[in-house]
Parts: C-alpha cells; sequence; structure tokens
C-alpha cells in the first residue's frame, strides 16, 4: 500500500499515523503492565489455590473448585463452581460463593449440606453467599471437616438442583491461600 494510500485512509500523513500506532502500542503496553496478574499456588486434589495480584496493590487469594455432579441431566446451565476468598485489605477471610449457572428463584435460599450439617445461603441472580462472616467460618469449617458437600436450589424457572462437590483437599488449598495471603 502507498503511502498516499495510508494518507486517505488515515487523513493523515504517513509520519503522523506512524507517531499515533506508536503511541497507542505504548499505552497498550502500559495498560497490560498495570492489569491484575493471577498466580496458580497450587491445585490441591480437587480444588485449586490462587494469589491475585491487583494493580493496586492489592492481594486477594481464593480457592476454587467445580461439581463432581450435577442433577438434573437434562438442563442447560452456565458455569457451576464454589469459591473460598481471602480479602486481607477488606478484613474478609474465607468468604463463600457459588455460582449455580442459573438464575435462582427470586427471594428463594439455597442450602449447603455437609455430613449431617445444613446451612442456608441467600441468592442473588445466579450466586449464593452465608449470611454472615461467622457462617462463612462455620461452614469452612465443616468443609475442612467434611468429605463432600451438595448444594440444592431452585431456578427461575421451578427447577431443582443439586451440586456435588468433593471436599477432597480442601484443608491444604485453604491453608495454602491462608498462608499467602497473611
Amino acid at each position: 500500500m502507498k503511502s498516499s494510500s495510508i494518507k486517505i485512509i488515515f487523513g493523515g500523513p504517513l509520519w503522523l499515523v506512524t507517531l499515533a500506532l506508536v503511541g497507542s502500542f505504548v499505552a497498550f503496553s502500559q495498560m497490560t503492565m498495570a492489569q491484575d496478574q493471577r498466580d496458580r499456588i497450587g491445585i490441591f486434589r480437587d480444588w485449586e489455590a490462587i494469589v491475585l495480584n491487583r494493580s493496586d496493590g492489592e492481594i486477594i487469594c481464593y480457592m476454587i473448585s467445580t461439581p463432581r455432579d450435577t442433577n438434573p441431566k437434562n438442563v442447560r446451565r452456565g458455569e457451576i463452581y464454589v469459591t473460598i476468598t481471602h480479602k486481607p485489605k477488606m478484613r474478609v477471610m474465607n468468604e463463600v460463593t457459588i455460582i449455580v449457572g442459573y438464575p435462582f428463584r427470586a427471594e428463594s435460599e439455597a442450602v449447603a449440606t455437609i455430613g449431617n450439617r445444613r446451612f442456608s445461603m441467600f441468592t442473588e441472580a445466579d450466586s449464593a453467599w452465608m449470611f454472615t462472616s461467622r457462617q462463612d467460618q462455620e461452614i469452612v469449617q465443616a468443609m475442612r471437616d467434611g468429605s463432600a458437600m451438595v448444594v440444592t436450589g431452585v431456578s427461575s424457572r421451578g427447577t431443582n438442583t443439586s451440586d456435588r462437590y468433593s471436599l477432597m483437599g480442601f484443608t491444604a488449598a485453604n491453608d495454602a491461600i491462608t498462608n499467602a495471603c497473611q
């Protein structure tokens, strides 16, 4: 392509277009360097532990797992997973978030069962959380002590769902994010 063609396309002399492109590249490079960085701490059986170094200097550590089994099988759903998060800057430890891959029925609660313990959670959109940070600590202790967790909920269409998570490796992953986020 001739420089006159470039001038027509970009509406200016070639040196000005080149300068603009170089400036855009430098700005993009600086933005990329300022983005958050995720690093895997490790995989602990059925759980992955991750540290997030935010561009503003905040460190967030979390662990994540997906269910081993979901029911019913014939229902289309989005991503399904559970995270346990530490946000030291905000003094948040062991915040439990469950994503079910569908919108919950309005004003419904989800239930997590670990052994003979049941934990009710409030819901919004496709997510469920414990009502208090104290309950977060209680469910995390039950998860450390247990071998499986079943999460049940009702979709906005009235479908009852059940997701079974393995808790194998939970304690090691929880210890890893706690050590990484001190």
